[in-house]
């Protein structure tokens, strides 16, 4: 019985790499897209564009932007970050159930 729990938790440990994986393609591509439109908008246009952004250095989130809006991006940025450390959270209290479920 230990070999076949051992081989639900190894597919179930590679099913979550792949969604993080998934994820992490996800959001490089969402950034690229997000650049090239920002580029064709301020060239096309000739107007200024606005900034906001977020990124995190081990638990510290940095937030800036740029632009006449800039504090409507900044604050857009500021409740990503905080959604994204709840959703870190909650990801975490669900791995560590699921981990002693199999344990």
């Amino acid at each position: 019985m230990a070999i076949c729990e051992k081989l639900k938790y190894a597919s179930e440990q590679s099913s979550v790499f792949q969604k993080f994986f998934l994820l992490f393609i996800i959001g490089f591509f969402l950034i690229f897209v997000g650049i090239i439109i920002l580029m064709v908008a301020a060239v096309l246009f000739d107007g200024s564009a606005n900034f906001g952004a977020f990124i995190f250095i081990g638990p510290f989130p940095i937030v800036m932007g740029a632009g006449p809006e800039a504090l409507w991006m900044i604050l857009f940025a500021i409740i990503l970050a905080v959604l994204s450390v709840i959703m870190f959270l909650v990801l975490r209290r669900e791995r560590k159930k699921s981990e002693s479920s199999v344990l």
